[in-house]
């Protein structure tokens, strides 16, 4: 209990005293003569010498500001809804701390594994990691599990802004509570007053995912006991409400993450517009909306007008049933926004009207601020999604007839590195050698793979949303959306339909794609894109990765560790 009060104060310390010396660094740049000065009311397209127009995969800020932070993954209890359970927490939280920078910043993060008898790694969902691709941070594929009693060390830029998470990525273990929300400050499509800060969407289990594992692996979801917003929940008699006030006549920007294991939200706070102004970390040109669609590993930002005087409201999330696991509290997943800080009143607000269906919001709704427009493909690829159960009666997601297996003890990172000229069939490895090259995935959901919607999240890059179409077959005249179309880090996969991203081979490492329903992706669900391989090893500390690799195999032949899913 000792060394965790220490590690959590010496976070917060350290992370207080870097977030001043940042703000005082903002504060002189925006007064200097012809900067455009940032003001989230009055001029919240500026950010110094740059601004919302500024294209950020060519150009972002020198701030010459490192924000450093210390997490600690260990193993504990908390009764979020009322209900006691073991959990697995950030620095003692669920969810963890906030990791908060400025756009430019140069970010360490210390990870330490306090946990009695499991590995772990963190994943910086939807960053980049532009030319840093071992600080991924995802189990068998840039690194080994971090052993107990180990640390690791990740060092990244914030050279996209907005907002997103961070999560374990080994096995199902983000789901057990190790997550937390990562604030990137930069400019914003909108003005807002208040900024409300990350908001969470989680689904939750009175169970831990490991002793869940042996359902899901059969093929057979696990029902949810309850949905968490912002970590907390009411169930029977226990627990309480997620609440946050509004003042009145003021613009409040809500940041909305997704991070259930099997659950797709449908958002609203009831009497209220929300205008969206950001998906994933791309601004957009704002619209506004009543019910906001989000899927799983996706984020919005969202700005909120008080403009209905006074009273109490219902924040609602509801899983979409078209593609959700079931949930106890399918129609109770609520919080409440007061006008009135002092109030205790239960709201009679009513809901939003809304469809069941599991689509993304429309493509002609999520328009780029910074508009850019794709190229023709040096690369194709498509892929048939299906499944089979193996001789143990393992349900086992498929690509192309083939589920990703990598491992634990010889990520893929550590292989390309060593120059393994044969990767294993199973690592579902796409090897894409071009430099600056233009590259379509055609992902298609057909009869053969149940008829079910899946979120698919790609590492290492924003790609491009080219068509989307749910119960239709892609074929060679199937229109796509070249100019300005949708870019974001999770799309939705439609039930039997298609789904084509493109990106450009700009990033070189080793990268991740995948089903973000974590069910399924531990069943095999994914493939890896190596990137530009001759370009890998010297961006790498390869001492630092085989140093975590060397504990991670002690580790292992001390307990006999068997691996019993797809590796990440």
């Amino acid at each position: 209990m000792r060394l965790t009060m220490f590690w959590s104060a010496l976070t917060t310390l350290v992370a207080t005293t870097l977030v001043s010396a940042s703000s005082v660094h903002r504060r002189d740049c925006h007064h200097n003569i012809g900067k455009c000065n940032f003001h989230p009311s009055k001029s919240p397209r500026c950010w110094g010498d740059h601004s919302l127009s500024t294209n950020w995969y060519d150009e972002i800020p020198d701030t010459g500001v490192t924000r450093e932070y210390w997490l600690q993954v260990e193993n504990g209890t908390a009764a979020v809804d009322g209900v006691d359970r073991i959990v697995l927490t950030v620095n003692g939280t669920v969810p963890g701390p906030t990791i908060i920078a400025d756009w430019g910043d140069n970010v360490i993060v210390h990870v330490h594994n306090a946990l009695e008898n499991n590995g772990t790694s963190i994943h910086w969902h939807g960053l980049r990691q532009n030319h840093t691709t071992q600080n991924d941070g995802v189990a068998s594929v840039t690194q080994c599990p971090v052993a107990p009693k180990d640390t690791i060390t990740y060092k990244f830029r914030a050279e996209q802004y907005g907002h997103s998470w961070y999560h374990s990525h080994f096995a199902t273990q983000a789901w057990n509570g190790v997550f937390g929300g990562i604030i990137i400050n930069g400019p914003c499509s909108a003005p807002y007053d208040e900024d409300k800060g990350v908001l969470f969407l989680n689904d939750w289990f009175h169970n831990t995912t490991d002793a869940l594992w042996s359902t899901a692996k059969a093929g057979l979801p696990p029902t949810a006991q309850n949905g968490l917003i912002n970590g907390t929940n009411v169930y029977g008699d226990g627990g309480k409400r997620f609440e946050t006030i509004f003042t009145g006549g003021k613009r409040h920007r809500i940041r909305l993450v997704n991070g259930a294991i099997d659950t797709h939200y449908k958002f609203m706070i009831d009497n209220h517009k929300m205008k969206v102004v950001a998906a994933d970390l791309v601004p957009i040109e704002p619209y506004t909306t009543d019910v906001l669609s989000i899927g799983i590993g996706q984020r919005y930002d969202i700005i909120v007008e008080a403009d209905q005087g006074e009273g109490d409201f219902w924040l609602r999330a509801y899983p979409d049933m078209a593609c959700s696991a079931a949930n106890e509290m399918v129609d109770d997943i609520k919080g409440i926004v007061r006008y009135d800080a002092s109030s205790s009143s239960t709201p009679t607000s009513v809901a939003y009207n809304y469809t069941e269906d599991c689509h993304d919001e429309p493509m002609s709704k999520l328009v780029p601020f910074v508009p850019l427009d794709v190229e023709s493909p040096t690369t194709k690829k498509d892929f048939n999604l299906g499944y089979t159960v193996n001789t143990e009666g393992m349900f086992k997601w498929t690509l192309d007839g083939t589920d990703l297996l990598t491992s634990w003890g010889v990520p893929t990172l550590q292989q390309s590195i060593l120059d393994v000229s044969a990767l294993k069939t199973s690592s579902n490895v796409v090897e894409l050698n071009e430099k600056e090259a233009w590259v379509y995935f055609v992902i298609e959901n057909g009869a053969a793979a149940l008829g079910l919607t899946h979120p698919i999240h790609l590492h290492g890059h924003d790609f491009f949303v080219l068509a989307q179409e749910p119960n239709a077959n892609y074929t060679s005249a199937t229109p796509l959306q070249l100019k300005n179309p949708p870019r974001r880090d999770v799309a939705m996969l439609p039930a039997n339909g298609f789904l084509v991203i493109g990106f450009v081979t700009d990033n070189p490492g080793v990268w991740l794609m995948h089903c973000h329903i974590g069910w399924h992706a531990s069943q095999g669900f994914g493939l890896q894109i190596v990137e530009r391989e001759a370009e890998i090893a010297p961006i790498c500390d390869v001492g630092g990765i085989d140093s975590t690799c060397a504990k991670w195999a002690s580790y292992v032949a001390r307990k006999d560790i068997l691996q019993d899913d797809s590796g990440i």
